[in-house]
């Protein structure tokens, strides 16, 4: 959320516009249709063109949304939502109105995409798991029971056009912020045959961390680190080839969203558009203005559980507190709280 200013002369005027515009956002886990671009920020969905401009909330929920999905016609959008307290699969109209809630089991429920023909949401849950791992459901928009898809164990999945084959990443990463990370659970790809749960490929890999696959036509895109910083590849099912699209600069793409012509995906904080026909890379220009409470000026109740680190005072008379980036001296009986740093608006 910006400052309204008001000034006289354009040259000024123009001047606040444009260090406005360049000011970073954190544009999080973006989809794409054909002709919008739906992410997430500030804990809700907002929805802009795929050429950028002012984009528009689409959901308002206390907890957050995220995981957002257009459908393969681009009417609605899949997410996951906690509007209730608990992450659940929820669908909205991609032009707006009031979110349908899909699943109420009581674990998570987290949405992965969409079955070919629109019909069905993809979602992860450990509802069946008897570890601590997830499974892959889908849920029709009509609601009712799940159906589970026949894989023992899976975290992302994308479908063939046909709907027979899946391309999915079996292992969770428990440590998603371990860069280079080469352990057990490292994240590997394989493609299946629904009709017998045959692995049928493996995309080739060194031990790399290779995730979020979006199969399109004939080949399998994906996110990789197995040239340092993670990166945009595709796979061809029919050469076995694997080809590098984008090359992460110095920041990681932390995540990758396929539409009928375009992929989308994220890189640190800004959201990129990728033209499957010209191979074209941009990078989209969005602009956000709304009532975003976290930001103003309030008070905060101080609570136990806030206080990041404490200390004693040599006597034992008073106690430091670090609480939300500031310090404050308490007393041990009787006495006033004083506040020590006075910056709260610095860490």
């Amino acid at each position: 959320m910006q400052p309204v200013f008001k000034c006289f002369g354009a040259t000024l005027i123009a001047a606040i516009c444009f260090a406005q515009s360049e000011k970073p956002l954190l544009l999080r886990k973006p989809g794409v249709s054909r002709t919008q671009i739906v992410f997430s920020y500030a804990s809700d969905l907002w929805i802009v063109a795929r050429e950028g401009g002012d984009a528009r909330r689409l959901t308002s929920g206390v907890g957050t949304e995220t995981d957002a999905v257009f459908s393969p016609d681009g009417m609605l959008v899949a997410f996951t939502g906690e509007y209730d307290g608990n992450r659940d699969v929820y669908v909205v109209p991609a032009a707006g109105g009031v979110p349908q809630r899909l699943t109420y089991h009581p674990g998570s429920d987290e949405v992965v995409g969409w079955t070919p023909d629109g019909k069905s949401v993809l979602f992860r849950s450990g509802r069946k798991s008897y570890s601590f791992f997830n499974r892959l459901f889908t849920i029709p928009l009509t609601g009712g029971l799940e159906t589970e898809v026949p894989l023992p164990r899976a975290e992302e999945g994308s479908y063939s056009a046909d709907g027979s084959r899946m391309a999915y990443v079996p292992v969770q990463q428990w440590q998603k912020a371990w860069k280079r990370y080469r352990g057990g659970q490292t994240k590997r790809i394989w493609l299946v045959n629904l009709s017998d749960s045959r692995i049928e490929q493996e995309i080739p890999r060194d031990n790399s961390n290779d995730f979020n696959p979006m199969w399109i036509n004939d080949k399998v895109w994906f996110l990789s680190d197995r040239e340092g910083a993670v990166g945009l590849f595709t796979y061809d099912c029919k050469t076995k080839e694997v080809h590098r699209v984008v090359a992460a600069n110095s920041f990681d793409l932390k995540s990758a969203a396929a539409g009928p012509d375009a992929i989308v995906y994220e890189e640190f904080g800004s959201i990129h558009l990728v033209d499957l026909k010209s191979g074209q890379d941009k990078r989209i220009e969005i602009r956000i203005a709304g009532d975003l409470p976290e930001v103003r000026p309030h008070f905060q109740k101080i609570e136990a559980k806030r206080v990041g680190s404490a200390a004693i005072s040599p006597t034992g008379a008073r106690g430091l507190l670090a609480v939300r980036g500031g310090i404050l001296t308490v007393p041990a009986e009787k006495g006033d709280i004083r506040t020590l740093t006075n910056t709260p608006g610095v860490a």
